[in-house]
């Protein structure tokens, strides 16, 4: 959003913007690049530069733990005539980042990285974009969407196809700003996203929605708490985000989407769920893209219902923040739940209130972090987290939230 309304002409004003560190590090990246993002009276207000008018920034682009923001302005600055610097914290410099690096390398732009292309790394952007074709070897919302911020500032069309049809975001929202984009379904679930370069972007007033991965553990955490009921008003609903919703409806889940709308562009809904009991499922492959953030929630929700749950084609974990299947796998065990890991997947064995009261490693993962917070809230004894900073990466709050709906959530001593 913050990048979209950098690269507009004009000042957009964005509401209900999520504050967390990643936000901030895109930011503050944004004010480097000649843009002024600033926030006042609850809102943001951003003062673009137009398509192609960021400029090069005076020293290093530090994005802390902000893999979105830095893999999306890899994509924006690789169609810029300057050299940009990007480094992060420690769980950021093991995120691979070739992905992006492979198709802007065809656009012209150059990438200078360590091995195995990893930040710290340097974007040498062309003044003489070429626009490409290119077909996702893995269906990635992040290299599309880099792909496109590209396309941006290179004329003629850009065009992404993606094996699997991933979340949507970025193209409602180039369209919401003005740009000319298409998007069509292509055979076997995947889809084709076609843009012209070089329009002229016109500021907006958006209002963010909710985001679905951060309701996840909220909607998780009341599902397990016996008679809980609760609605997270005005969340992002939109068809390609909910999987985890679908999955969960079929374990059983009592959860309803009311008061539908549309709104800048996205799908909106009061989110109500109800205390249930869970049934053990398999979730097939082809479900991923809709939820590929939401699995490590989803592994507490399978500890926790009867049953076998299996979880499968989840490589793509492996190399996100952390490890995603090895640290579920070794923090379920770790609380006595029987599970069985494979190369791309999870088998859980699971039942209500597990035992507990284990010490869990996050690797520095927020997503790591709060799910096992929230598994604490089921089991029989207390769950233990060794760090819980990262979780102000994505949710600011949460701990408060949380313990707002009833649970106990304190600081070790």
């Amino acid at each position: 959003m913050l990048i979209l309304a950098a690269l507009a002409a004009g000042e957009s004003v964005v509401s209900g913007l999520l504050e967390g560190e990643d936000v901030m590090h895109t930011a503050a990246a944004l004010r480097c690049l000649g843009a002024e993002v600033e926030r006042s009276d609850g809102r943001w207000h951003v003062h673009g530069r137009g398509v192609g008018g960021l400029q090069e920034p005076p020293g290093i682009l530090d994005f802390g733990n902000a893999g979105t923001g830095a893999r999306l302005l890899m994509g924006a600055l690789a169609s810029h005539p300057f050299v940009s610097f990007f480094d992060g914290d420690e769980s950021l410099r093991r995120r691979p980042m070739a992905r992006v690096a492979a198709p802007v390398e065809r656009m012209g732009a150059q990438i200078v990285a360590r091995s195995g292309v990893r930040l710290p790394l340097a974007v040498i952007g062309t003044s003489s974009p070429v626009p490409i074709r290119y077909e996702l070897p893995v269906a990635s919302a992040q290299v599309k969407s880099a792909i496109l911020l590209a396309g941006l500032n290179t004329p003629g069309t850009t065009e992404v196809v993606e094996p699997v049809a991933t979340r949507d975001h970025t193209e409602r929202l180039l369209r919401h700003f003005g740009a000319e984009i298409t998007m069509e379904e292509t055979d076997g679930g995947g889809a084709s996203t076609v843009l012209t370069g070089q329009p002229e972007l016109t500021a907006r007033e958006v209002t963010v929605p909710g985001d679905p991965s951060s309701a996840a553990f909220l909607v998780v955490a009341a599902l397990l708490c016996p008679d809980a009921e609760v609605t997270i008003e005005q969340v992002c609903v939109n068809p390609r985000r909910i999987g985890l919703y679908d999955i969960l409806r079929e374990m059983g889940a009592d959860i309803a989407f009311a008061n539908p709308r549309s709104v800048s562009g996205e799908d909106v809904a009061d989110i109500k769920v109800r205390a249930s009991a869970l049934t053990g499922v398999d979730v097939p492959p082809e479900r991923a893209p809709s939820m590929i953030d939401e699995y490590p929630v989803l592994g507490v929700a399978a500890a926790c219902a009867r049953g076998v749950t299996r979880l499968r084609g989840l490589a793509e974990l492996r190399v996100k923040e952390s490890d995603r299947l090895a640290a579920m796998a070794r923090g379920l065990q770790s609380c006595g739940v029987a599970v069985q890991e494979t190369e791309d997947g999870l088998t859980i064995e699971g039942a209500p209130a597990p035992p507990g009261g284990a010490r869990i490693t996050t690797d520095l993962d927020h997503r790591i972090a709060m799910a096992f917070l929230v598994m604490g809230v089921a089991t029989r004894h207390p769950v233990e987290i060794d760090d819980g900073r990262t979780i102000a990466t994505s949710f600011p709050g949460f701990t408060e939230l949380l313990n707002g709906l009833g649970a106990r959530i304190t600081a070790a001593s």
